[in-house]
């Protein structure tokens, strides 16, 4: 014979030092690749909060300019700003960090710009200044 034999049926079976090492190098890699995992997703909604930034500034700056062409410059109102169709094509996109995509107003201070309440924007009528309703680690004040 030259395999272990167990009960009747002559399965092999493992033992139970090789499941403690199977469990062992389980956990090893699960140590290794959690933290990776946790590193990607902040990555990734801050990618996604800069992105949407990006796209509504230039809508709130294309905005600008196209009414200082027609002769009196202004910033959308918040009215304006939350009708798509009016400053941006589409909807104003979720903020990643609180899933919420409706806008509040709120004054720009650029020492410590104004973060409360659970919507997911902040915007500013008179500067057109338009920041992430958080204050996780400084992402407010890109």
């Amino acid at each position: 014979m030259d395999s272990i034999r167990i009960g009747r049926g002559g399965r092999r079976a493992f033992t139970l030092i090789e499941l403690i090492a199977v469990i062992v190098v389980l956990a090893i890699l699960s140590g290794v690749a959690l933290p990776k995992f946790f590193d990607y997703s902040a990555k990734a909604k801050e990618s996604a909060c800069r992105g949407a930034l990006g796209g509504v500034r230039s809508a709130i700056a294309n905005f600008y300019s196209n009414s200082a062409v027609a002769g009196s410059p202004a910033y959308p109102s918040l009215a304006e700003l939350r009708t798509a169709g009016t400053v941006m094509q589409e909807a104003i996109p979720e903020n990643p960090y609180n899933g919420d995509s409706r806008i509040r107003a709120a004054s720009w201070d650029a020492n410590n710009p104004s973060v409360s309440g659970n919507r997911g924007w902040c915007y500013d009528e008179a500067t057109g200044k338009f920041w992430p309703n958080t204050n996780l680690l400084g992402e407010n004040i890109w």
